[in-house]
């Protein structure tokens, strides 16, 4: 498959779009949209094959991962028609293989991040009562230099206090507070266009592998080790 990497002229189009936020712009500019639009496509597509390599990717095709630019504007305080941004999600296969990919494109604001972005309550707990039982293995993970190097650090929403049923002065409550636990890898905009991006993007998610495989042996098993699902 030949390289498909992301073009100045996508990146530009997000620029303009985002001065000329209004549907009257977009309708004279759809082509340009289609063109820009299909080119972060073709740039998923070859990032899916890539990571098909080492994982196991459930999504089909870049079409089908990407957001709408479309923006929902019902509900939300900014009444902009468009989100002047390409993001997608890829997600692992089988509910043995936990954890989430995601890309943000954004003129300014590029970023990747993996993770467990919305725990549901059951998993929330059972991770925190790993990282209760388990921290030091967590710290290695999490202090390992493909982390260190690529993420440095653990982020997501946290609690201000701790969680019922957890001790407030345990050694890991900085790790127990969290209600997300993602890892972000942030881009210039010269980053993005360059010509191999697509591998350092697949580099970087590769990484983060450890991560995920532990956390999918503690989500399928209860604290005797027993497989749930």
């Amino acid at each position: 498959m030949e390289d498909s990497h992301i073009l100045a002229s996508s990146i530009t189009f997000l620029e303009t779009l985002a001065t000329n936020n209004n549907r009257e712009w977009f309708a004279e500019n759809k082509e340009t949209y289609i063109s820009a639009q299909s080119n972060i496509i073709a740039f998923i597509d070859q990032l899916i094959l890539l990571m098909n390599t080492y994982d196991a990717i459930e999504n089909e095709s870049g079409k089908k991962s990407l957001y709408r630019i479309y923006n929902d504007v019902r509900f939300s305080k900014d009444k902009s028609p468009y989100k002047p941004r390409f993001a997608f999600s890829l997600q692992r296969a089988t509910k043995l293989k936990r954890g989430g990919y995601y890309m943000n494109i954004e003129p300014g604001n590029n970023y990747l991040a993996c993770g467990f972005f919305s725990p549901n309550p059951e998993d929330l707990k059972r991770i925190r009562k790993d990282i209760e039982l388990n921290f030091k293995d967590w710290r290695k993970i999490l202090d390992s230099k493909p982390i260190k190097d690529n993420f440095v650090e653990l982020t997501g929403s946290t609690i201000p206090t701790f969680p019922k049923g957890f001790a407030k002065d345990h050694e890991a409550i900085d790790l127990i507070r969290h209600k997300q636990f993602i890892l972000r890898h942030n881009f210039t905009d010269q980053e993005v266009i360059d010509p191999k991006f697509v591998y350092k993007v697949n580099e970087i998610f590769k990484s983060v592998r450890p991560f995920f495989d532990y956390l999918s042996v503690a989500l399928t098993t209860d604290l005797n080790g027993e497989i749930k699902v």
